[in-house]
């Protein structure tokens, strides 16, 4: 993703100044590194301006009410770190484990219990294939359609990604459209992005793996309230006990 509109900007202004494309182009940038800007509208509400504030902290101090050249060059290399150069190897379980661990620390979810606790959801969720998998993956394409309220919208990849609005709202921040070709979502790259980003983000449930992990906290039960209440959870607390005395 390449910041055309905002790097046309010569020196800092108030955010509140940018144009509706400009503002657009920001959302997509910061919603891409798993800052929520609510829905990429070309508006300044307040989840834009604090998704512009926590960059800001994290990346380039200064005053989060301004956005200029360098602060926006910053934003460019954040989003190249995790741009389509990238290359992973998900022809294996050991591969796609890397990818996971890796995807994590670059997204800011570096702690080793935090990076247990999203492996331990993708095995558990892929039935220890750890490769994307459809909803109800024993059964046909028929008895999904005729069986699933939200068909064709049913889960899909590392993590279930489901319903029609939360394909929407990955097909803006990827710019692919899910919406026509839900497929997409098993495309190994998209399934891990929704995964590192839902639990940075809080997209699945409302809850992020943040609430739960910590530099002061380790839950690994109530973790599983990022994807799915209390199912399974203590299955996968389990689990990521286990990964996480191998990190």
């Amino acid at each position: 993703m390449k910041l055309a509109e905002l790097l046309s900007i010569s020196g800092p202004i108030p955010t509140s100044e940018l144009t509706d494309e400009q503002l657009k182009e920001l959302q997509r940038a910061l919603n891409l590194l798993g800052y929520p800007v609510g829905d990429i509208d070309g508006l300044i509400g307040p989840k834009t301006r604090n998704a512009w504030s926590e960059f800001k902290t994290d990346e380039f101090p200064g005053n989060p009410a301004l956005i200029g050249k360098e602060s926006i060059e910053t934003l460019q290399g954040k989003i190249d770190t995790v741009g389509e150069g990238k290359i992973h190897d998900f022809s294996c379980k050991k591969g796609t484990i890397e990818a996971i661990k890796l995807e994590c620390q670059t997204r800011g979810l570096g702690l080793n219990p935090q990076i247990a606790y999203v492996l331990a959801t993708t095995q558990w969720e892929t039935n220890q294939t750890f490769e994307p998998v459809r909803e109800a993956y024993w059964v046909s394409e028929n008895w999904r359609k005729n069986n699933l309220r939200y068909y064709p919208f049913y889960g899909r990849g590392f993590v279930q990604l489901t319903w029609k609005n939360n394909y929407e709202k990955y097909s803006r921040i990827l710019g692919v459209d899910m919406v026509s070709d839900p497929d997409i979502a098993m495309q190994p790259k998209v399934a891990l992005f929704v995964l590192i980003h839902g639990f940075k983000t809080g997209i699945f449930t409302g809850r992020k793996i943040t609430d739960y992990i910590d530099e002061t906290k380790t839950d690994f039960v109530r973790a599983r309230r990022c994807v799915n209440g209390s199912d399974k959870a203590y299955e996968i607390a389990d689990l990521a006990k286990k990964f996480l005395s191998d990190l």
